[in-house]
């Protein structure tokens, strides 16, 4: 694993994950753009209409059809089914960023206005209030889980990642050097 990537070799199926807040869908969307692949945005393909969560049988089996494609960009956290994102990919960036920076972009994203681009799941709608209520939520998980749930990832990470290209990027520097290389 490395801070700042000297030469950076990306493949065709990348891994982008981190702590809710971290900038896995800013990172995603401007590493598509420098290399052309497609961005799987998980939140929109994990939730099913009125927010109702799938079985993890459910979510594996989803997921599974969604990488099997050639060429991708994973953006998300499911740390539960991180291992079968794993199995496909060739690239893994970690966005380790800090839990108060974190929660930080959390607290902002309850109040700033969506980009336009911003796509919802299917059958899902999100009033102004529930937005604020979920990512102000965040910013309380966020607290809560900031050692444990970076252990478990990386625990995850060095179990099934063996053969992948590791980036771990811990600031706003490293991950422009990353993009800009």
């Amino acid at each position: 694993m490395s801070d700042i990537p000297r030469a950076i070799s990306v493949g065709r199926r990348v891994v982008v994950t981190g702590m809710a807040g971290a900038g896995k869908s800013t990172f995603s969307r401007a590493l598509s753009a420098k290399t052309g692949l497609p961005v799987i945005v998980l939140d929109v393909h994990f939730w099913m209409p009125g927010w109702a969560e799938p079985t993890e049988a459910e979510w594996r089996e989803k997921q599974k059809g969604l990488l099997a494609g050639d060429g991708w960009i994973a953006d998300g956290n499911y740390t539960a089914t991180l291992d079968l994102r794993l199995e496909r990919a060739d690239t893994v960036v970690f966005l380790d960023m800090r839990w108060w920076i974190c929660a930080w972009r959390a607290l902002v994203r309850g109040v700033r206005t969506r980009p336009v681009d911003f796509e919802l799941p299917d059958g899902c709608d999100e009033s102004r209030l529930r937005r604020l209520r979920d990512e102000w939520w965040l910013v309380w998980r966020i607290w809560r889980v900031r050692r444990s749930e970076r252990e478990r990832e990386l625990k995850i990470l060095s179990q099934h990642g063996k053969h992948v290209a590791m980036y771990v990027l811990r600031s706003k520097r490293a991950v422009r050097e990353f993009l800009d290389v």
